[in-house]
């Protein structure tokens, strides 16, 4: 219910502000805007769909082959320790908990191409445990919030970027979003675990975060100082490796279980073009909705509003040129992105403004996109506490990030 109230609200404040600038400040062209705004968003939501069926095609065949090789069923045994914990409501090795695992895997690595494909094989898999299939699980809420709020151990596009832009020290971010986008993911994992009355003081949950906090350690002094380049190379060769040798790993596995490989890639793909159609009416009516809100302005009406509060509050107001980044990034990543690059633009790449934007960008996620498309490809319309807990790891992770850009280079 909570996405429809703020589904609603997007158009209804984007209505009443677009009538205010008609008939107060005379802009006449205010409704095209808007409504060309939305015609090309609802265009864009659609081609997004489309362009997932090939690489949808792909992995959920090669997932089928992992399924009836039983690789998916190890991966499951090998996390039940910390699942069980975790998603308490999903049966000892079942075959959601490999696919999980895989989907954070891939995200870690910044593989988006592999981690959504894989996350809307494990919603597929958590629904048919469902007892009500328009309403939203326990575990489904978790998985969802956790993978909005994904650790990304590695920024590589958002490195790209700033190197695109001229900055002296692309790299320098690395650091603090490798640590934002960890606090986002532990504020989204106590949030869900106070919502659902889960108990993380549990050895199981305790390691698996100090594994994260060591692997972090681990990529600081073994990349911190690196050639911006070398760091692209290093991640992009261990990410290509590690995929690669996941699928040579089920189809070798089914090959000596003697399962006809081909044919159980077919049977897989066969599942990937109607779950990328399956999320087109969901994504486009985010979109749309969004749109509605940017071209308004009240998008820009929000900043500002916030960068008064703090100006009367007495506190410094550096960061707020970078918020429209953290606020947009909630809502599309691409429009995330294109923010990010004009505050560099406009402010440098190495300014407090440009580097505070990039750590935002590498240190959160697009929540209303997500819940969209993986809420989208099971029919799931009543998503309880998930938008709320989602929201929550992205208001903490943005709060984070500057905080962090003031740590390192305030």
């Amino acid at each position: 219910m909570a996405l429809n109230y703020v589904w609603i609200a997007f158009f209804l404040i984007s209505f009443v502000v677009a009538c205010i600038k008609l008939f107060f400040f005379g802009d006449t062209t205010i409704f095209t805007n808007v409504m060309n705004g939305m015609f090309e968003s609802a265009k864009t939501g659609g081609e997004i769909s489309l362009g997932l069926i090939g690489i949808m095609t792909f992995w959920l065949g090669i997932m089928k082959i992992g399924e009836k090789a039983g690789m998916i069923t190890l991966f499951a045994k090998g996390v039940n320790p910390f699942f069980s914990k975790l998603f308490p409501g999903v049966p000892k090795n079942h075959p959601a908990n490999g696919s999980i695992i895989m989907n954070f895997s891939a995200n870690m690595l910044g593989l988006d191409n592999a981690a959504t494909p894989v996350g809307l094989k494990a919603m597929q898999e958590l629904q048919e445990i469902n007892p009500d299939k328009n309403t939203a699980t326990n575990a489904q809420i978790m998985f969802l919030v956790l993978n909005t709020a994904g650790i990304t151990l590695i920024p590589t596009s958002v490195i790209a970027l700033r190197l695109a832009n001229g900055a002296a020290n692309p790299a320098d971010i690395f650091i603090p979003s490798l640590i934002g986008t960890f606090i986002s993911f532990i504020s989204g994992m106590i949030a869900v675990a106070i919502y659902q009355k889960i108990n993380l003081f549990k050895l199981p949950v305790l390691l698996f975060l100090g594994f994260f906090a060591g692997l972090m350690a681990a990529l600081y002094f073994g990349l911190n100082g690196l050639p911006p380049k070398e760091i692209e190379s290093i991640t992009g060769l261990i990410g290509g490796l590690l995929i690669f040798s996941i699928i040579m790993l089920f189809i070798g596995y089914g090959a000596i279980k003697k399962i006809n490989v081909y044919d159980a890639f077919i049977d897989g793909a066969k599942e990937g073009f109607s779950t990328a159609v399956m999320i087109i009416p969901f994504l486009i009516a985010i979109l749309v909705a969004i749109s509605a809100f940017r071209n308004t302005g009240c998008m820009d009406y929000l900043v500002n509003g916030i960068g008064s509060l703090v100006a009367l509050a007495g506190l410094d107001t550096s960061f707020v040129p970078a918020l429209p980044v953290g606020l947009m990034k909630t809502l599309s990543g691409g429009g995330a992105r294109g923010l990010m690059v004009d505050v560099m633009t406009t402010y440098g790449a190495d300014s407090f403004q440009g580097r505070l934007a990039s750590i935002i960008q590498g240190s959160s996620e697009t929540t209303f996109y997500v819940l969209a498309v993986y809420f989208g490809s099971v029919g799931i319309k009543n998503t309880r506490h998930a938008l709320t807990c989602g929201l929550i790891a992205d208001l903490v992770g943005l709060i984070a990030a500057i905080f962090l850009a003031y740590i390192f280079f305030g």
